[in-house]
């Protein structure tokens, strides 16, 4: 693994983005790796600071202007002008990093849009996790105080999106907000009203969030838990308790993912509107875990 990997375009976007991944593989103490990916590039590839003559002078500034943000958290940082689309450029670099780190848009967005269509294809098709850095501020910035948020479904997501979630807490020393919501519609609702009462079945989530986190509090006693479980939409629920978070981390598929897909619609959704970073949690092999 090549631990970190952020994509530039040269926007303000994609600076902070790597802002926020110069402090994240600091934080992991392994290395960075800051790419361009340059469409109109005639099979220029170059590395580190040993680039090639045939490196557009536009695309050297901005590389070396994301390296100097990442710069300011000491991480080791390298840099590359890959030629390609910046999707499939992206993808190839995640099937050899710990975590690949986007902005949700770059040239051509537009503050308040949706994310662009790079993010999202980068956290959908990745082999490794991913984090979205949105357009926050102006100029952009990441939140460098707030807890981490960890958003639990089932028990196969819950157990790796709680670790990474965990061990990030501990090491920025900040709480942990374990965060699930359940619903129910339609027909579900209507045979279960008449068969369990809501009482009971919230009864069963809050205990399934308990099971969640046993053992936790012994592996990370400095780590403040707070324990957030209601009813309503997993997306609205997760955007109200990230308002004052500095990251959300979830899995790639929730409780009713389909096997083989590559991205939950609640992970989807959050790269849309999360207003803080978010981490898409997947295995090393690229599979949701």
């Amino acid at each position: 693994m090549s631990g970190v990997v952020v994509g530039i375009d040269g926007s303000a976007v994609a600076r902070n983005a790597a802002a926020w991944a110069g402090r994240e593989a600091a934080r992991m103490g392994t290395a960075l790796r800051v790419v361009y990916a340059d469409q109109t590039a005639q099979g220029v590839f170059a590395r580190g600071h040993e680039r090639s003559g045939e490196v557009r002078e536009p695309v050297r500034e901005w590389l070396d202007e994301a390296a100097a943000a990442a710069g300011e958290f000491s991480a080791k940082v390298t840099t590359a002008d890959r030629p390609g689309s910046p999707e499939r450029v992206l993808i190839e670099e995640s099937e050899t990093a710990d975590l690949l780190v986007v902005g949700d848009r770059g040239f051509g967005g537009f503050a308040g849009l949706l994310a662009g269509a790079v993010a999202v294809k980068a956290a959908t098709h990745a082999r490794c996790s991913v984090v979205v850095v949105p357009d926050v501020g102006d100029p952009p910035r990441f939140p460098t105080s707030g807890p981490v948020v960890a958003g639990i479904d089932d028990p196969e997501s819950a157990a790796p999106v709680l670790e990474r979630a965990f061990g990030i807490a501990a090491d920025l020393g900040v709480p942990l907000r374990a965060v699930h919501s359940w619903e129910l519609a339609g027909l579900d609702l209507k045979w279960l009203r008449g068969k369990v009462p809501e009482e009971a079945l919230a009864a069963a989530e809050r205990r399934f969030v308990a099971e969640a986190l046993a053992g936790a509090p012994e592996r990370y006693p400095d780590v403040p838990v707070e324990r957030v479980v209601l009813r309503g939409s997993p997306v609205n629920r997760l955007l109200d308790q990230a308002r004052d978070a500095q990251l959300v981390v979830v899995g790639a598929r929730g409780r009713g993912g389909v096997a083989g897909a590559h991205l939950g619609s609640t992970s989807h959704k959050l790269i849309h509107h999360a207003p803080c970073p978010l981490l898409i949690v997947r295995d090393a092999a690229g599979h949701p875990e």
